[in-house]
């Protein structure tokens, strides 16, 4: 049957609707493909415990002066659609009835450092000897295995062990790094695929698996470009700022406005005289450094130069609509609060605006692709620490009221 989910729209069931994630994930790396998961339909239970809060659920709160574990934007947006069951796994009884609830799951998510969940009696030996079709992910910095496997970690410290880093800066300069959670994303999406792919072999022999995701690998994977010119040529990349070896004009130049930037691209002859066009055919542009491609490429510095005088004179979305116009490659560098305003990504749906219990309607980005026939959706709101230890060990594992109570007050359901 449909139903209207957070944003209001009639949803049916998703493509993994009947699937149940047993979630102890956390952080990005972490969240992220319960997240998926349950925008696609799958019940996800989110274990948390007071004893060591999931870090998205710190910080500095949005309303008031008090720290608050329920208004994190962040945590708000990969934890929507989740189920939060709180457990203090320091507590033997708390194991057991993870126990139990694993015996009602098809899928564990877990990015705990190697090692982790085997000390706390749930490995995937014992879990698969409780539900031996139990698909389980391990997410961890360098994999499960390996000298490296016991390596601390977080995501800026595996692009620069994957090599990302040394690409990225200024020619001539120090490495400056990727300063975004990149191989949180790139290990967490990797881990989506990997689990869907494990439930389609579950289901043709009923047999479930254990998956091995290091988000060291999965950001080196990502990095082909890099790792093939060295093989063909013996070149190890470095930082080289916004060069391109094969377009100039390259990169982004200043405009009108207080840090306002436009992007600009041009790549064959066609598009070079559409840029002169565009730009009212300046002078500058008969130069002998910029006859040809070759010539723009071996003169890039003096043509940004030139470029980036005229582009300062105008606002980015009139140099937008000039270039564009007449084929050029060209787009305003957007910031958080032009992709929320974009009319395009309005129209695409690229946010929706859910309502949390503590902080109202807030923008939640929505998953990146959709599905025709069963549309992945935001079904809730990311849950409160707990909300729903009635609903799952009263309903799911059929506990009454009492018991309950008992487990909270012993700090078992904590």
């Amino acid at each position: 049957m449909d139903q209207n989910d957070q944003s209001g729209q009639s949803v049916g069931a998703g493509p993994l609707s009947g699937y149940r994630v047993l979630d102890f994930g956390w952080v990005l790396a972490g969240a992220l493909p319960g997240m998926v998961l349950a925008d696609m339909g799958a019940e996800v239970l989110k274990v948390e415990t007071h004893q060591r809060m999931d870090y998205m659920r710190l910080g500095r709160p949005i309303v008031g002066d008090e720290p608050d574990p329920e208004q994190h934007p962040l945590f708000h947006n990969v934890n929507r659609g989740k189920l939060s069951i709180t457990l203090n796994t320091t507590k033997p009884q708390a194991i057991d009835l993870i126990k139990e609830l694993v015996a009602h799951c098809d899928v564990v998510i877990e990015n705990f450092s190697p090692g982790v969940m085997d000390r706390l009696g749930l490995g995937y030996e014992v879990i698969s000897g409780i539900k031996p079709e139990i698909v389980m992910a391990s997410i961890s910095s360098n994999g499960q295995t390996g000298p490296l496997r016991d390596l601390r970690a977080y995501a800026p410290s595996i692009g620069a062990l994957a090599g990302l880093d040394s690409t990225m800066g200024y020619e001539g300069e120090r490495p400056l790094g990727l300063k975004h959670a990149y191989a949180d994303i790139a290990g967490a999406l990797h881990s989506v695929f990997a689990i869907v792919s494990a439930l389609h072999q579950k289901e043709r022999t009923g047999r479930g698996q254990y998956i091995d995701v290091s988000m060291l690998r999965a950001t080196v994977a990502t990095m082909g470009a890099g790792l093939m010119e060295y093989e063909m040529t013996g070149r190890v990349m470095a930082p080289k700022g916004n060069y391109d070896p094969v377009m100039s004009p390259y990169g982004n130049y200043p405009c009108q406005g207080d840090d306002a930037w436009v992007s600009i691209a041009v790549r064959t002859e066609e598009e070079w005289q559409g840029l002169k066009e565009a730009m009212g055919n300046p002078a500058w542009c008969e130069k002998e450094q910029f006859a040809s491609r070759y010539s723009r490429l071996e003169n890039r510095r003096m043509l940004d130069d030139d470029l980036a005088a005229w582009t300062r004179e105008r606002t980015a979305g009139d140099i937008t609509e000039l270039l564009q116009a007449r084929g050029v490659a060209a787009i305003p560098v957007m910031g958080a609060e032009d992709r929320l305003f974009n009319p395009h990504f309005r129209e695409r749906g690229l946010y929706a605006d859910i309502v949390h219990p503590s902080l109202g309607a807030e923008p939640i980005y929505n998953i990146m692709w959709n599905l025709d026939r069963t549309p992945p959706s935001i079904r809730r709101h990311a849950p409160l620490m707990g909300e729903h230890n009635r609903r799952i060990f009263g309903g799911l594992l059929g506990m009454d009221e009492k018991e309950i109570a008992r487990l909270e007050e012993d700090q078992v359901l904590w």
